[in-house]
This record gives structure tokens, C-alpha cells and sequence, in this order.
């Protein structure tokens, strides 16, 4: 089958070469940092804004908390719960996380800085992640052609796997928790100054 067929969804040609790729993965952590603090200099929420950015941040949040619990990482391919809809929930999570904070923020600017760190950073490392997969586990190509990469596709069947809490601390997703109570406790804070 030819590589750019629907149905062979990895063998694609690559969005990113590969050494940017690469020198990105490693800046993940960092750009969050940066991230974190265009968030604390730009963020003036205002009160139309606050409540339906955090909802929007809480629903990325509790995405990523139930793609944490059905993750086992490297050791089998996860087809369960949100990755039946998508390939990719924690990092549509995350999206949503950011798009919902900036929302809260009341600054677009923070808005565009989330949309063009996600294209820039996260969706190499999620090309990245592809091939590692691809190339670990058995079924990944198959899991490829039949779920979205990351717009996520409502699923016939959800799958057999159901959430483990203790997948979830293993994945140590508490800490996005942790993250995202700082988040709004500062929006709360810069709101009522």
C-alpha cells in the first residue's frame, strides 16, 4: 500500500524534520516554563472570562487524568477509555488546559503564545512519539488507521481496559493537578487585586 494512503496512518510523510524534532523534545520542559511565566506577566482576568476559562481548563485537565489511568507507557498499546476517541488525549488535554487558562487570563495574547507553542513544540514530540510507538509496539500501525490523531472521533466501543487510579499516580498526572490549582489560584488572586 502506498505510504500516503488513509489507512496507513504513520508512514506518512513527516510534518518536521527530524533534527528539529529532536532539539524541540528536549525543550518541553523549558518552553513550560516560559509558558508559566507569560502566564503570571499577562494574565488580568476579568470576571466574564473566569469562570468559563477555568471550566474549559478543568475539562483538559480531567482528560488528562483519565488518559493517566489507562497509560501504561511502553509496555502496551493503550486503546481504552479516551484513547479510543484519540490518539492522543493527554496532549488534547493539555491544549485544552492552556486555551481554557488563557481564556480565564482575559489575554489573547497568552491565547496565541499557547496556540503557537503547541504547533511548534508539542506536535513534533507528538510525531516523535508515532515512530517511537510504532516501532515498540505491535497493533500501534492498525490502532493508527482507525483513531484520529488527535481531534478525537466518538468511538463505538470505548474498549475493555477501565481506569486505574493507581496508572494515574505511576503516570504521576497529580502533578498537571497540582499545576492547575496554582493556575487558578493566582487567576483568583490577580481577580480580586
Amino acid at each position: 500500500m502506498p505510504a500516503n494512503t488513509p489507512n496507513n496512518a504513520i508512514s506518512r510523510r513527516h510534518w518536521f524534520p527530524k533534527p528539529y524534532a529532536d532539539a524541540v523534545a528536549r525543550l518541553r520542559v523549558p518552553a513550560g516554563f516560559i509558558m508559566l511565566a507569560a502566564f503570571g506577566w499577562l494574565s488580568h482576568p476579568d470576571s466574564p472570562a473566569l469562570i468559563p476559562g477555568i471550566a474549559l481548563s478543568l475539562c483538559g485537565l480531567a482528560l488528562r487524568a483519565w488518559a493517566a489511568g489507562h497509560l501504561a507507557k511502553n509496555q502496551r498499546l493503550a486503546q481504552s477509555g479516551p484513547y479510543a476517541a484519540t490518539r492522543n488525549p493527554l496532549y488534547l488535554g493539555t491544549l485544552l488546559t492552556a486555551m481554557g487558562l488563557a481564556v480565564a487570563s482575559g489575554s489573547a495574547v497568552l491565547g496565541v503564545i499557547f496556540v503557537i507553542m503547541f504547533a511548534l513544540v508539542y506536535l513534533p514530540a507528538i510525531e516523535l512519539e508515532e515512530q517511537h510507538l510504532t516501532a515498540i509496539l505491535p497493533g500501534y500501525r492498525d490502532f493508527a488507521a482507525r483513531v484520529p490523531l488527535l481531534l478525537p472521533r466518538w468511538p463505538r466501543n470505548w474498549g475493555p481496559d477501565s481506569f486505574s487510579f493507581a496508572l494515574y499516580l505511576k503516570n504521576q498526572e497529580y502533578q498537571a493537578l497540582i499545576g492547575w490549582l496554582a493556575g487558578v489560584a493566582w487567576l483568583l488572586i490577580r481577580h480580586m487585586w
